[in-house]
């Protein structure tokens, strides 16, 4: 009887966020690579990933030989455990895909082993090759991919006591990293975690952002863009006063534990103002700052659209999209957040945290913790010095908690 090997890995870039899988199945007996699978799979969480990429290597076993025994080699420690029976599964996106993947082949001709993330780099390359050509809009081509070439790279380098990172592995490391911690679901007291904001409490407190936008500028009531590529204002005596509000709100509830600010004048004259009243330090982030608008700073959306009609209808449609004059999109702006967002989670974990930014920042972190494409930026509405927040979970999932709150500004 033949034995073969499934080593299947996911990930996703945001968790939840664009997502891709890879598996791979070699020959237990001589270490052949006998086939690859790779796929872009849209907005998904790591474990969903994780769970497709298995369902991937077992189906191309079983093409391979139905009658074969399959070792599968994984290192999501979730994804092995609950496979293997030792774990309950309980959120119900994992339950159908569970099933799914136990149909494939009898139960007995199927054994499950976690390891390490380094010795899985074969199918972690996929699953980022798959995930880059979701990102260009392209499919995975097996022609094209250099994961078996790169992971045997990897390892010998391992071997010979060095480290030879590749463009696969830096992208994973600095875009998905930050959220890729996987924690059992439904295993004990010790290591319950649901994929949702309904978290336990043995998972530990969250690290929670409560994100403030800055108060008014004399350019905010005008609705005038207003990057990180104009004029940089300060408040207006109108935002001061925001300011002082937010402040004695947040000095009532007594839940911030630190302030963290854009670097522009506004986001840090606001901060400043809060900080000061909450008796903290503020510490800025660059990655925080508001999107470069380019040609369009200082501008009303009805003075763009008359002289710049189509580069604004480019940047309606399209994430990818500069605003005039080489400013930035909306894709590299969630990039930056994004990093940003890892930086700050893995630095407060378990705080509550305030975070002084912007319009597109605090809407592409929501985006991002919802799941959301890319277009529902232009569906929500943030007012000045209004509070949202966030919780992140140790998990890598989110859970959206206020958004949009203004009641402190009133009476």
């Amino acid at each position: 009887m033949r034995e073969f090997i499934v080593e299947a890995d996911g990930g996703s870039r945001g968790n939840p966020g664009p997502a891709g899988y890879g598996a791979v199945v070699i020959d237990a007996a001589t270490g052949e690579t006998l086939a690859e699978r790779a796929e872009y799979i849209g907005v998904a969480t790591n474990n969903v990933a994780e769970y497709r990429g298995l369902i991937a290597g077992l189906r191309a076993a079983h093409e391979l030989d139905p009658t074969a025994t399959v070792h599968v080699r994984m290192d999501s420690k979730l994804v092995i455990e609950q496979m293997s029976g030792r774990w309950k599964i309980k959120h119900p996106d994992m339950k159908p895909l569970a099933f799914e993947a136990a149909r494939v082949f009898p139960p007995a001709q199927v054994t499950y082993e976690w390891i390490p993330r380094e010795q899985n780099k074969h199918a972690d390359r996929l699953a980022n090759e798959a995930m880059d050509a979701g990102k260009r809009g392209e499919r995975w081509s097996a022609a094209d991919s250099m994961a078996e070439l790169e992971a045997a790279d990897a390892k010998a380098a391992s071997a010979a006591g060095g480290h030879a990172p590749t463009a696969a592995e830096g992208t994973r490391t600095t875009v998905a990293e930050g959220a890729r911690t996987t924690v059992a679901e439904g295993a004990g007291t010790t290591a319950a975690a649901p994929s949702s904001g309904w978290a336990p409490a043995d998972m530990g407190a969250p690290a929670t952002f409560v994100l403030l936008r800055h108060g008014e500028t004399p350019l905010t009531p005008q609705k005038r863009f207003s990057g990180s590529g104009g004029s940089d204002p300060a408040l207006s005596a109108a935002g001061r006063e925001q300011a002082e509000r937010v402040g004695a709100t947040l000095a009532r509830r007594g839940t911030v534990q630190a302030i963290v600010s854009s670097p522009l004048a506004r986001t840090r004259e606001t901060a400043g103002i809060v900080a000061a009243r909450l008796g903290l330090d503020v510490t800025v982030e660059e990655g925080l700052r508001e999107t470069d608008f380019g040609a369009w700073e200082g501008l009303t959306f009805g003075e763009v659209r008359e002289r710049y009609p189509d580069d604004l209808t480019a940047w309606l449609a399209d994430p990818e999209a500069r605003p005039t004059g080489d400013g930035e999109s909306f894709a590299a702006t969630a990039d930056r957040v994004a990093a940003a967002r890892d930086k700050l989670i893995a630095a407060y974990a378990g705080r509550t945290v305030l975070l002084v930014t912007h319009v597109t920042p605090i809407k592409t972190l929501v985006r991002l913790a919802l799941g959301a494409p890319p277009e529902s930026l232009f569906r929500m509405e943030l007012s000045a010095a209004s509070l949202s927040a966030i919780a992140y979970y140790a998990d890598g999932n989110a859970s959206v908690r206020l958004f949009n709150d203004t009641s402190h500004l009133r009476g």
